[in-house]
């Protein structure tokens, strides 16, 4: 999701070794000196960056939904009225963009997010709602006749399909990324357009 070109911070750095390890071995499966080592400091020097491994999590599932929100709040506002059409196929962009290059997040938020603490996971609850919800409104405007329980399953169905990218392959057993995200594509407006009928 990041359209950053600068170099990441130490904080981004350890954030995105402990996704990664996390996704891999589970939250309780990496210690804290394994995540220092992926990112060349000691695991006591985390703790200058964050007070726990429950910090990194939080601020992985956190973090990522409200990015999500942002990006997707972006992409209306740039619309500048070139139709719905065109704001629904940026919003699909948009999450297959992150589906591909944060596959561990799906992974984390698929296996972890229980382990929250009740508030952080009430927050991530209340960003899904509010990307779902925006995402519910754009597809009405495209499909009129779609009414919002049909929307909102169509939205979740084609979340569940974009979001099944940790499960497509490593490495070469994929297309290229450009083809993936076409085939992606492709396959979330055929959903909609399959209910919006």
């Amino acid at each position: 999701m990041a359209t950053r070109t600068d170099a990441p911070t130490r904080r981004e750095q350890i954030l995105k070794e402990a996704a990664r390890l996390f996704a891999e071995r589970g939250f309780h499966g990496v210690g804290v000196d394994e995540i220092g080592a992926a990112v060349g400091i000691s695991g006591p020097g985390l703790y200058r960056h964050f007070p726990g491994k429950d910090a990194m999590l939080a601020e992985l599932l956190v973090g990522i939904s409200g990015q999500l929100l942002t990006g997707a709040r972006r992409r209306v506002a740039e619309a500048d009225g070139g139709g719905a059409e065109g704001v629904l196929d940026s919003l699909i962009e948009g999450h297959i963009d992150f589906a591909l290059d944060d596959r561990p997040l799906i992974t984390l938020h698929d296996r972890e997010l229980d382990r929250l603490r009740d508030s952080d996971r009430k927050m991530v609850r209340q960003l899904q709602r509010q990307y779902v919800e925006l995402w519910v409104g754009v597809v009405r405007e495209v499909y009129p006749g779609l009414g919002e329980p049909a929307a909102r399953s169509a939205v979740h169905s084609v979340f569940g399909l974009l979001n099944s990218t940790p499960h497509l392959g490593r490495g070469g057993s994929l297309p290229g990324r450009g083809a993936t995200a076409e085939l992606l594509h492709r396959m979330a407006r055929g959903a909609f357009a399959a209910v919006g009928v």
